[in-house]
């Protein structure tokens, strides 16, 4: 199973006063995932419609593997450390893609 494609959600909580410097600390993440982390595919990061400090981060990879492997390194404890700061509260969740809609043409 370790070959199906993984979604990997983040739900954290961000005090107000920081959401600028979450905002700041996840686009620095993101461009660098994004860049060559092995295995990356798509990453969102959403604000609830209903609580200002709630958010969700989610994350599509070739595998959970792939995922795993940049999440011992120490390159992400180091560049995720100043988005992990703001958190006030945050939960993970990992699945395997079971099946998808496909793209509308």
């Amino acid at each position: 199973m370790s070959d199906k494609r993984a979604r990997v959600v983040f739900l954290v909580r961000v005090p107000v006063p920081r959401t600028e410097q979450f905002l700041a600390a996840y686009e620095q993440v993101r461009h660098l995932v994004a860049g060559g982390v092995p295995g990356h595919l798509v990453d969102q990061v959403c604000r609830s419609s209903t609580d200002p400090e709630q958010w969700l981060i989610t994350s599509e990879w070739a595998s959970l593997a792939d995922f795993e492997e940049w999440e011992r390194s120490p390159e992400h404890r180091d560049l995720v450390r100043p988005m992990r700061e703001c958190f006030t509260d945050a939960r993970s969740l990992r699945f395997h893609i079971h099946a998808q809609t496909p793209a509308l043409a």
